[in-house]
């Protein structure tokens, strides 16, 4: 069974990308999320909450082309735990979301959509097309 999870947050640094053998393409960034708390009569900062999120094949590419450092977004996905020995023998572990979704958070302003094109082999070239505007004499 997947731990499903959904975060917000800010994008916390520049999208990492990768390609694998060619064919496997990998983004990853960090997930900053700070939650506001009433104390004493005014609103602070609480410890905020890192996180890294993976993406894979499409979704890789398009957030590569779409989030950048300071972004608010949404993420959902399968939250993991990270294992590593690192060069001194010492283990280390941290949490990852698995992202199966991610987007602009937009109770924090706009953004616009642009359909992602997915190129098939037998695909013909589509013509560019131009708008042409007739101006008022």
């Amino acid at each position: 069974m997947d731990a499903m999870v959904w975060m917000t947050g800010y994008v916390g640094g520049d999208v990492e990308f990768r390609t694998v053998k060619e064919e496997y393409t990998f983004a990853s960034f960090r997930l900053a999320c700070t939650p506001r708390q009433w104390r004493g009569g005014e609103w602070v900062d609480a410890e905020t909450t890192w996180i890294v999120v993976s993406c894979s094949r499409g979704l890789a590419e398009n957030v590569r082309s779409s989030i950048g450092k300071g972004d608010p977004v949404v993420v959902a996905g399968k939250l993991r735990t990270d294992r590593w020995t690192d060069g001194q023998g010492g283990s280390h572990e941290r949490l990852v979301i698995e992202a199966l979704s991610v987007g602009h958070d937009l109770s924090r302003g706009t953004s616009v959509f642009r359909r992602a094109s997915r190129a098939t082999p037998e695909a013909e070239p589509v013509a560019e097309v131009t708008e042409v505007t007739e101006s008022a004499a």
